[in-house]
């Protein structure tokens, strides 16, 4: 029932898909001078393509047959391709990172959870094995190299015997004296019962008396809890509180955890009988079908050689094996095909590829009969029709060579006086070649390290401190809210600070899917560098750990701190950069991080610093940038606190992307108060006001309120909530130590960023009226600027 439902729910997807691509060209094409309007086709197509990349990324996680997901892959890497292009043209157009849909999901009748970016989950299942390979290899190297993480978070102090003893007797000691307070408690106890009865007894009390007030007790205390119950039912039917084993995991979902196991097993033991299929299969056609392909090519390439001799008197010249032999005789119709196709595209890179899996979808899969194929396995027929086409352009090159030798002989005979001139033609074809051979070889780049293995760097960098282990954090751990305010603020003119939940769906476009699909990076727009910077506290250093965990990356650390007085000279800083960047292309992917990345940059370096020599970096960077080239899915991140303190041109030259990470507005305080406490541990009931902790904590950031929950929520306090439920005063004092985020350093942050190329544009965007003029007061600015310096 399952394959079923999927496979509907892929059908439908398709189809949703097809109408886009139909509806996509005929908007874009359409010339527009109204700027919101543009943003609004923009925008609504953006949305439409993330809904159906969720839609196939489910699918593709879900179905089991080995040649649907095949290409349900082509088009989801397509789909995530033209997302990424359309968010690069939203940028360009709003010239702002961060975009807000409040009235597009209101017309599409859809949520902003529903815009949430997933992260495809055969990032990591497709790799599970290396990953868990590589993090064998760097614990080992850690824990030979003695500098096992695990081992210094807790070191063991040793004690003398001596003081232990007496450690151990003052602990035995009051253990006993417990015991000893407990047992003359019972004792006064037991005499103070004993003088009790005897005052009481004395006193005639009646007993019709004493029944009436117990009854009125009990009435009282069961009217009260009934009148809880009551209140409780009645704030769970409006919605108010969660309904009773809400937060427990159910039957249902523990079954759904197992039948999703199994498909995993079901999908790898088809994609292992699929792969087995390709060969088995090709070796039986070569067998039965292979002399007959072979026939009917020679066949064929006879039949030209009599055409082409009854039309022009001789024979024509055999083409060459660069060209593709004689299979680009018959591929002119195929070609002007291709022709047409591209003079009709958008100049989109990712639509072919989906167009093309459409067409696919439509003439194998759209109307198949699969009423024999329950288990959904391969379909033997379809390897068949592949294998056939990649048999017979093998068969083809040796036809080539035995019908080139036909040729040349049919020429000796028929043609002798012709065949001199030819052989020149050849030879001089020939020469150019060579020509060209020896150019490419000059343009070869020094390898430092070409005498060393990627093993013996790698474990050199682990040593050096260089590649580090990345910390088991998700993205979805980055914990926050939607900005439900943005378009309306703008409306007003006010520019909104981006939620949190703004700042992960950028790490997810810029950091996650370009670094876990090589499809994606090689066409997409092209981000090599990307800046986060914000107050600390408010996760910056998790979002670097979440890219290198939801993508299984690599992760550098060459931070100023990290690799001060490592690979000292000239030499060695070469050495270094060429060891980590060679290691990083050949095990990507990888994420180069530069904590406190301002130091590479700064103005004035200070005293203290200046031994560390923190700007070793600084010429090096944008050189490195330029090398890296689409294929090489490495991403350099680097993070700060203080980017006021840095060269601003420099470090934004460096920087391709930057993004203000901000402090969390209310809605995301209200949600990460609830989720952190309940993670450690915490019950959250109506003793406990969380509108109240948000609204107190206004300046706090993720960091703080961490810290504070851990502090609070102790192994006694945990025990004692079932008789003291937590209230909002216990974390309020716990937080009253600790200095907030004030409005002067986030007005700072907004003062520095409007400094950036970007800020720049979107503030001369808004006081200039259009994004055109924008554009040219920027590049004129920019080149007084290049003017003025040369003066100097």
């Amino acid at each position: 029932m399952s394959n079923t439902m999927y496979n509907k729910m892929w059908h439908q997807t398709q189809e949703a898909l097809g109408a886009l691509l139909d509806k996509e060209p005929q908007k874009m094409v359409e010339p527009q001078r109204n700027q919101v309007f543009i943003f609004q086709t923009l925008a609504t197509f953006y949305i439409k393509y993330v809904q159906i990349f969720r839609n196939l990324e489910n699918v593709y996680d879900q179905i089991v047959h080995p040649q649907k997901r095949i290409l349900i892959r082509k088009v989801l890497d397509g789909v995530m391709g033209r997302v990424l292009e359309l968010k690069n043209e939203m940028v360009e157009l709003e010239l702002t990172e961060f975009h807000y849909f409040d009235d597009i999901l209101q017309d599409l009748k859809l949520a902003p959870q529903q815009l949430d970016i997933p992260i495809p989950k055969y990032f990591l299942k497709e790799k599970l094995e290396v990953i868990k390979g590589r993090e064998k290899i760097l614990a080992q190297i850690l824990a030979d190299s003695g500098i096992d993480t695990s081992e210094m978070k807790f070191p063991v102090k040793s004690m003398p015997f001596d003081q232990a003893v007496k450690l151990i007797q003052i602990a035995e000691r009051a253990r006993q004296g417990r015991l000893r307070a407990l047992f003359m408690k019972q004792i006064y106890l037991q005499e103070y019962r004993a003088k009790q009865s005897k005052t009481l007894g004395k006193k005639v009390t009646d007993a019709w008396a004493a029944a009436l007030c117990i009854q009125k007790v009990w009435r009282r205390f069961h009217q009260c809890k009934k009148t809880e119950k009551l209140r409780e039912e009645e704030m769970i039917f409006l919605g108010m509180n969660p309904p009773p084993l809400f937060n427990e995991v159910s039957a249902t979902v523990i079954q759904a955890e197992k039948v999703d196991r199994l498909r995993n097993e079901v999908q790898m033991k088809h994609e292992e009988d699929y792969r087995e299929a390709l060969v088995t299969i090709k070796n039986d056609l070569k067998l039965i079908e292979g002399l007959d392909i072979k026939e009917n090519l020679q066949d064929q390439i006879r039949h030209w050689f009599i055409e082409c001799r009854n039309l022009t008197g001789t024979f024509p010249d055999y083409p060459d094996i660069e060209e593709g032999g004689s299979a680009i005789i018959f591929s002119n119709k195929t070609i002007q095909q291709e022709e047409d196709e591209k003079w009709k595209m958008s100049p989109s890179l990712f639509l072919p590829a989906m167009k093309e899996g459409c067409n696919a979808y439509k003439e194998i899969w759209m109307n198949k009969d699969e009423s024999w194929n329950f288990s959904q396995d391969f379909d033997p027929e379809l390897i068949k029709e592949e294998k056939r086409k990649e048999l017979e352009s093998e068969i083809r090159v040796q036809v080539d060579e035995l019908m080139r030798q036909e040729l040349k002989n049919l020429k000796l005979a028929v043609d002798r006086e012709r065949e001199h001139p030819a052989k020149v033609g050849k030879k001089k074809k020939k020469k150019g070649k060579k020509g060209k051979k020896k150019e490419k070889k000059t343009k070869k780049d020094k390898d430092l390290t070409a005498d060393r293995t990627i093993e013996s760097l790698y474990k050199e960098l682990v040593e050096e401190g260089l590649l580090i282990q990345a910390l088991k954090v998700n993205l979805s751990d980055y914990i926050g809210e939607y900005s439900y305010l943005g378009t309306t603020l703008r409306q007003v003119s006010i520019e909104p600070m981006p939620s949190l939940l703004d700042v992960r769906q950028l790490i997810t476009l810029y950091g996650i899917w370009p670094l876990g699909s090589a499809a994606v990076h090689e066409k997409a727009p092209l981000v090599k560098s990307l800046l986060l910077a914000g107050p600390s506290g408010v996760g910056k250093k998790m979002l670097v750990h979440a890219i290198c965990t939801e993508t299984g990356a690599n992760l550098f650390n060459l931070s100023s701190s990290n690799i001060a007085g490592k690979y000292p000279g000239k030499n060695g800083l070469q050495m270094m950069l060429h060891a980590v960047f060679k290691v990083a292309r050949q095990l990507q992917p990888s994420v180069v991080w530069i904590e406190d990345t301002e130091k590479t940059f700064y103005k004035k370096v200070p005293n203290a610093e200046k031994t560390n020599e923190p700007k070793r970096l600084k010429r090096h960077l944008p050189q490195i940038l330029k090398l890296l080239k689409p294929d090489d899915r490495i991403l350099i991140v680097g993070t700060t606190r203080r980017p006021f303190d840095a060269e601003l041109q420099s470090f934004c030259r460096v920087y391709q992307k930057i993004i203000l990470v901000p402090r969390p507005d209310y809605a995301s305080r209200y949600v990460l108060w609830k989720q952190i406490i309940e993670r450690n541990g915490g019950v959250l009931t109506s003793a406990l006001n969380v509108s109240c902790l948000a609204k107190v904590t206004d300046g706090f950031t993720q960091g703080h309120i961490v810290k504070v929950v851990k502090a609070v929520l102790t192994d006694q306090r945990i025990r004692r909530q079932i008789h003291k439920p937590l209230t909002a005063v216990e974390f309020i004092t716990a937080i009253t130590s600790m200095d907030p985020v004030y409005k002067e350093e986030e007005e700072s942050f907004k003062n520095w960023y409007a400094k950036t190329p970007l800020g720049k544009k979107r503030a001369l965007a808004i006081t200039g009226g259009s994004t055109e003029k924008a554009k040219d007061k920027g590049k004129r600015k920019e080149k007084k600027e290049k003017k003025a310096k040369k003066k100097k």
